[in-house]
């Protein structure tokens, strides 16, 4: 059976989106969303455990009975977390100290998880570790565009310290689009994070609804035609 990997990439960015269509995860994206590099830091950080976990949960899967499989899961998940954890504190470390206890809560991210035993349980490694790339990148997405969204209007700015905490090859995303801007304290703050989300799921449902309806037109006019002719 063949694998449809549009299909995977679409259900990771758009369709089941972690945070804008199954609104998981939403501890680690209200918190690091500040700012669009803490929230690209995070995703990063955040996508390479669902690739990783799901090729190897795809791997063992055969030699794992059912009655165990969630604690092996589990097991293996804060193993490639703890890993993430090291490599960050010793590679980047200014990251790291922003970023804080929410790398660790990685583990406890009900989809990586839940990816795990939705597809890499029931598919191949080829497709798992799609699964969980296309996952990850639209996590990733999620946050940057939280980010993006509450530091431009919170502080006028993209991508700030991008250069420090992320490294000197990154200093081309930072950007000061409104010099001289006083912010505003309430985007940064929790309530901000809540605000732009609500809003985003409100475009998203708006955009879904409307094709809905376009498609439906369509196949009025299709089924018209056909009686017609």
């Amino acid at each position: 059976m063949s694998t449809d990997y549009r299909l995977i990439a679409r259900n990771g960015l758009w369709d089941q989106n972690v945070v804008f269509s199954q609104v998981l995860g939403l501890c680690p994206t209200m918190a690091v969303t500040t700012s669009g590099t803490n929230g690209l830091g995070m995703g990063l950080a955040t996508m390479a455990v669902p690739i990783a976990s799901n090729m190897i949960i795809s791997s063992v899967r055969q030699w794992v009975s059912a009655q165990v499989r969630i604690p092996v899961y589990i097991v293996l998940i804060a193993t490639l977390v703890t890993i993430v954890d090291l490599v960050m504190n010793a590679f980047m470390h200014d990251l790291y100290k922003v970023l804080g206890m929410y790398i660790a809560l990685i583990v406890v991210n009900c989809a990586v998880l839940g990816r795990a035993e939705a597809f890499a349980a029931r598919n191949g490694v080829a497709a798992s570790a799609a699964d969980g790339l296309f996952m990850g990148l639209g996590f990733t997405l999620a946050l940057v565009v939280i980010g993006l969204i509450r530091e431009l209007v919170g502080s006028g700015t993209l991508f700030a310290q991008a250069s420090l905490l992320l490294g000197a090859s990154f200093s081309f995303l930072e950007v000061t689009v409104l010099p001289g801007y006083g912010g505003t304290l309430l985007l940064i703050l929790p309530p901000g994070g809540f605000a732009v989300l609500g809003l985003i799921l409100a475009l998203r449902q708006y955009l879904e609804l409307r094709a809905a309806r376009q498609q439906a037109h369509e196949a009025e006019r299709e089924s018209g035609t056909l009686a017609a002719a």
